[in-house]
């Protein structure tokens, strides 16, 4: 496995206009997630968060330094480069879970691999064991109506690993979720890391899920320590 540095954002900075007021909501901002890691970034509400997430993700332009995935410059990409990287290197898991209605959790954990040209029958086993490794194995041929809210959750989760990727970006994973569900998605999100070495990088306000994972980044008026 390479030993490139999997995402890295560089003095990252970011800021509105809101009237006359200028808000600051990244700050020269630095972040670095090596391979395998669980890395939390917390915040009160409003902190700015999920405009870091969707920066690391290339999803918004910083005012100003750049974000590297896997050793390339994702910020000056073009947008079809961005995508490339995104789907080659990157997975995401997002507060609602987004899944297809009218698709199986089989299919829904496959799809990612389905879009890019891959038939069901070459990627069905991989995914059937995707769907086993956060113990849905059993819930294959069902619809997210038939599943709970955590299930679908764990569906997602597989979803995000399905083009094997380098690291997963996770917006309020559990946000959604009682705690005993919550409890099942960090312990799937475990699972996999162990697994597969991917790194987590998850936004969230939950500290049950901050303190389990391998660092904290805390993001505080435009600061990111």
């Amino acid at each position: 496995m390479s030993d490139v540095t999997p995402l890295r954002g560089t003095n990252l900075a970011k800021a509105y206009s809101q009237g006359s007021a200028r808000i600051e909501v990244l700050a020269a901002a630095e972040i670095d997630v090596a391979a395998g890691e669980r890395l939390a970034i917390v915040g009160q509400s409003g902190s700015g968060k999920s405009t870091l997430l969707h920066i690391l993700a290339g999803l918004l332009d910083p005012d100003a330094g750049s974000v590297h995935v896997m050793g390339e410059d994702l910020t000056a990409a073009n947008p079809a480069r961005r995508a490339e990287l995104r789907n080659a290197h990157m997975g995401f898991v997002y507060q609602f879970h987004h899944l297809l209605p009218e698709f199986t959790a089989l299919e829904n954990v496959a799809m990612p691999r389905l879009v890019a040209g891959a038939a069901m029958r070459e990627v069905a086993d991989d995914t059937l064991a995707l769907l086993d490794s956060v113990g849905l194995s059993a819930r294959a041929g069902h619809r997210p109506h038939e599943l709970s809210g955590g299930e679908r959750q764990r569906v997602a989760v597989a979803r995000a690993l399905a083009g094997k990727p380098r690291v997963v970006l996770a917006d309020e994973p559990t946000g959604n979720l009682d705690r005993r569900s919550a409890e099942r998605v960090l312990e799937a999100i475990d699972h996999l890391v162990a697994a597969t070495g991917t790194a987590f990088v998850v936004v969230s306000h939950d500290e049950a899920l901050a303190a389990r994972v391998d660092r904290t980044l805390v993001l505080r008026d435009g600061v990111l320590s």
